[in-house]
């Protein structure tokens, strides 16, 4: 089985974002929109894994605490790697310092179980559209710089989520394996 550790989203986030695909996919129909009941904020990709762990992801993930919920403000668009050469469109995800720091239990706690440590910093965003080279994305690019700055919603969190990925010709489907209360006092 596929999986991930991962923030869900508020509604109002995906209604704006869904808004955003909508007004963004005439400009570039070769891209691959990413669906938005579909769009999460990951802490860590795990991959291929054996039904037979989860158990113990799950008893790594449970203990993680920090002493606040984790704010993060939606905002800015851009491009991985660049807008040169793009491959995909993001949102950027603005938060408190937590959310790193919460990235980084839970990469600790499953180090052990032999998920590797991610070696790239971690960039909190939400995938939008997966672009091929040589789309044409000129317009895309245009359009989207138009709305670099614009303000997508905001979110707090006290929570996250194993969840399983279900790869299908229409497109991954995600389940809620298990939810994670991470702030100190609460269950």
């Amino acid at each position: 089985m596929r999986l991930f550790v991962a923030f869900d989203l508020p509604s109002a986030v995906r209604n704006a974002l869904a808004t955003l695909g909508q007004r963004l996919k005439p400009e570039c129909c070769a891209a691959r929109w990413v669906r938005s009941e579909s769009m999460h904020v990951t802490l860590k990709f795990l991959g291929e894994t054996d039904p037979q762990k989860v158990p113990d992801i799950r008893a790594a993930l449970a203990p993680i605490r920090s002493a606040q919920p984790v704010a993060m403000d939606f905002r800015v668009l851009g491009f991985f790697p660049n807008e040169f050469k793009p491959r995909v469109l993001w949102c950027g995800v603005q938060a408190t310092p937590n959310l790193a720091a919460l990235a980084a239990a839970v990469e600790e706690a499953l180090e052990p179980l032999g998920f590797a440590r991610e070696t790239r910093a971690y960039s909190p965003h939400l995938t939008l559209a997966r672009l091929e080279p040589g789309d044409a994305l000129e317009n895309l690019a245009r359009a989207a710089d138009a709305l670099k700055s614009y303000d997508f919603g905001a979110a707090r969190e006290s929570e996250f989520h194993l969840f399983e990925s279900v790869l299908k010709p229409s497109g991954a489907q995600y389940r809620k394996l298990a939810a994670f209360p991470f702030v100190k006092g609460t269950n």
